[in-house]
């Protein structure tokens, strides 16, 4: 496992070892011993997956303390573009985000720490992906951020797949009116 930094505290992208031969491939997704020898403090306890279709476009989704989320991200099927914008108003990257292409080829993941949103879009025909997350699903805690607010200018690499976005996402606020207590 090699670990890449991103010059956001705590977000890492992980390109894991793979192991192919005639018959296939094997790697390890996760090894809880793997991230604590390389300092990472991270233990999930809810394993997610969501299929999409080319256009789709999800986020961005995080959750108020005490059930906010660091989440592991991979794709096992397709390709993504993963965006992490940093909410941690004390953090020097406040307000930035991050974007990196995975897919179900290189098998790179991205380690999205607390005080995170995240969504992604769908690059491929189809993505099926996994997110770890180290603590439970609440909806009363569950908060957004406008995926399309023009003052965090991200580009979601849909091209000319039409976007298909939900109501509730459409709906959230811009970043400099969202409700965030990192």
């Amino acid at each position: 496992m090699k670990i890449i930094e991103t010059g956001f505290k705590g977000l890492i992208v992980i390109k894991p070892a793979i192991y192919p031969d005639s018959r296939g491939y094997f790697f390890e997704s996760f090894n809880q011993t793997a991230f604590n020898n390389a300092g990472i403090s991270y233990s999930p306890v809810q394993d997610n997956e969501s299929k999409s279709s080319k256009g789709v476009i999800r986020g961005l989704h995080y959750q108020l303390k005490p059930f906010d989320q660091a989440k592991l991200i991979r794709v096992v099927e397709g390709k993504i573009f993963d965006v992490a914008l940093d909410i941690r108003k004390d953090s020097l990257t406040f307000g930035k985000w991050f974007g990196i292409e995975l897919d179900s080829e290189t098998k790179d993941q991205v380690l999205i720490p607390r005080g995170f949103a995240h969504g992604f879009s769908v690059l491929s025909n189809i993505a099926i992906i996994q997110y770890k997350c180290d603590n439970v699903y609440n909806t009363k805690y569950e908060r957004g951020i406008f995926l399309m607010d023009p003052e965090l200018d991200i580009n979601w690499k849909t091209g000319s797949a039409e976007q298909l976005i939900s109501e509730k996402d459409l709906k959230q606020p811009c970043f400099k009116d969202a409700e965030y207590n990192f």
